[in-house]
C-alpha cells in the first residue's frame, strides 16, 4: 500500500524490518530443501524464538514479553506467512494456539517448567481439537475423558494437528460432560502418556515442511491435575484461541497475497512478448491494479480489526469476516499473478505454485468460510431473521 499507516509506530516498524531481514536470510534461501526434507530444522523454532514472537500476552516470569499487541501479531504472521512457503509458519507456529490454556490453567509449577521451553522454540506443543468425524463442528466432538479414583482416562481420536509429530505437551479438548459445547474439558497431555500415540498423515497438497499428525487415545493415562481449566468449560477457555487463530490466517493470507503479487510484478517486468515487456500491455497492467486492491483493502481491514483487539474488544464477527475475504482474496491474487507468469507457474519451485497449492489449506483451517460466514452472521444478530 502506498498510503501509510496511521497505525503504524516504531516498535512495529522495528519488528517488521528485522524479522524481515531475518526471512529474507534464514528462511527463503532453504524453502526447497525443507520442503524437500518435509520438515525445517529444530534451530529454525529457537531462531524465531529469539524474537519474542511466540510470547505475546504471556508474562515475563514464564519467558513471555509481558505485553500483547494485535498489530505485531499481524506482522509477524504476515511476514512469516509471506516467505513463500507457508508451511513454514505452520511448523514453527502450531505452538501458539496451545499456550494460552497452558498460561491460563496450568499449575504454577508447570508454567514455569514448560512455557520457557516453549516460548524460547526449545519445545514444541500443540491443541488437539479436529477429530476424524468432525472438523469445525467442534460442540460434537467425541473423544470422552472419564473419572476414574484419582486419574483420567482419554479414549478418542484428533485429526489435521499442526507440530503433532514434533510436540511434547497437547492440550485436547475432550468430552467430560452432557452433548455440545457446555461438556466440553481441556486437558494437557504428555507424548508419552500411558495409552497415547500418534502417527503422520498421508501426503499433502501442500505445507510439505509441517508435520500434521492423528492422535490416538486408547485409555489414555493422566494425572487429576492433567486437567486445565473449569471442567466443563473447555470451549470457553480456548474460544480467544480461535480469534487469535483467524487473526493469524487473514494476516498470513496478506503475506501470501504479496509475494505473489511481488513475484509476478517482477516477471512482467522482465518477460518480453509482442516486442514488449509484460507490464507494458494494458491487460496485464490491470491485473496489478486490480491484485494491489485486494491487498490494499485486506490490510486496511486487518489493521482496523487489531485495532479494536487493542481496545480491549474480540470483533468476532469482524475476524470471521476477515478471514473469508483474506483467502478469498488470496485465490484471486493467486490466481492472476499465475496467469502473469504462465507457463512458468506451473513449475515447482515458483513461489506463485506453492501459494496456489496452499491456498485452500488457508480457507479450511480456523473454521472453513462456510463456517465463518455463518459465524459472523450469528454474532451480527441476523440467524434466522
Amino acid at each position: 500500500m502506498t498510503l501509510p499507516s496511521p497505525f503504524m509506530t516504531p516498535e512495529r516498524e522495528a519488528l517488521r524490518r528485522d524479522f524481515s531481514r531475518f526471512v529474507d536470510a534464514e528462511i527463503k534461501p532453504n524453502i526447497e530443501k525443507w520442503e524437500a526434507d518435509h520438515a525445517v530444522p529444530a534451530a529454525l523454532h529457537t531462531a524465531i524464538g529469539d524474537f519474542g514472537v511466540y510470547g505475546f500476552g504471556i508474562d515475563e516470569a514464564y519467558g513471555g514479553l509481558g505485553f500483547d499487541d494485535a498489530f505485531m501479531r499481524h506482522d509477524f504472521n504476515e511476514l512469516l506467512f509471506g516467505c513463500g512457503a507457508s508451511g513454514v509458519a505452520a511448523a514453527v507456529g502450531g505452538r501458539l494456539i496451545s499456550i494460552a490454556p497452558i498460561s491460563k490453567f496450568a499449575s504454577e509449577e508447570v508454567k514455569k517448567t514448560l512455557l520457557p521451553e516453549i516460548l524460547s522454540g526449545r519445545m514444541m506443543s500443540s491443541l488437539g481439537i479436529t477429530e476424524p468425524g468432525g472438523g469445525s463442528d467442534v460442540a460434537n466432538l467425541t473423544t470422552k475423558a472419564e473419572r476414574k479414583g484419582d486419574k483420567w482416562i482419554l479414549n478418542g481420536e484428533k485429526t489435521y494437528i499442526t507440530g503433532g509429530m514434533d510436540a511434547e505437551w497437547f492440550v485436547i479438548g475432550a468430552r467430560t460432560g452432557g452433548p455440545g459445547l457446555a461438556g466440553i474439558s481441556l486437558f494437557l497431555v504428555p507424548h508419552d502418556a500411558p495409552g497415547f500415540s500418534r502417527t503422520p498423515l498421508g501426503g499433502k497438497m501442500g505445507w510439505h515442511c509441517s508435520q500434521q499428525a492423528t492422535l490416538h487415545m486408547d485409555d489414555c493415562e493422566l494425572p487429576e491435575s492433567a486437567l486445565l481449566g473449569p471442567e466443563n468449560k473447555g470451549f470457553i477457555a480456548i474460544m480467544n484461541n480461535f480469534n487469535f487463530e483467524r487473526l493469524s490466517l487473514a494476516s498470513g493470507s496478506l503475506g501470501m497475497m504479496k509475494i505473489c503479487y511481488d513475484s509476478a510484478l517482477d516477471w512482467a517486468r522482465e518477460r518480453k512478448t509482442f516486442g514488449q515487456r509484460l507490464i507494458e500491455h494494458q491487460v496485464i497492467a490491470h491485473k496489478f491494479a486490480e491484485m494491489s486492491a485486494k491487498i490494499d483493502l485486506n490490510e486496511a481491514y486487518i489493521e482496523r480489526i487489531c485495532w479494536a483487539i487493542n481496545q480491549g474488544l474480540m470483533p468476532i464477527a469482524e475476524l470471521a469476516k476477515a478471514k473469508v475475504q483474506a483467502t478469498k482474496s488470496l485465490e484471486f491474487v493467486a490466481s492472476e499473478a499465475m496467469q502473469v507468469f504462465g507457463g512458468a507457474s506451473y513449475m515447482t519451485g515458483n513461489p506463485v505454485e506453492r501459494v496456489w497449492r496452499e491456498i485452500k489449506v488457508m480457507a479450511i483451517g480456523g473454521g472453513s468460510e462456510e463456517i465463518m460466514r455463518d459465524l459472523a452472521v450469528r454474532q451480527m444478530g441476523l440467524a434466522g431473521q
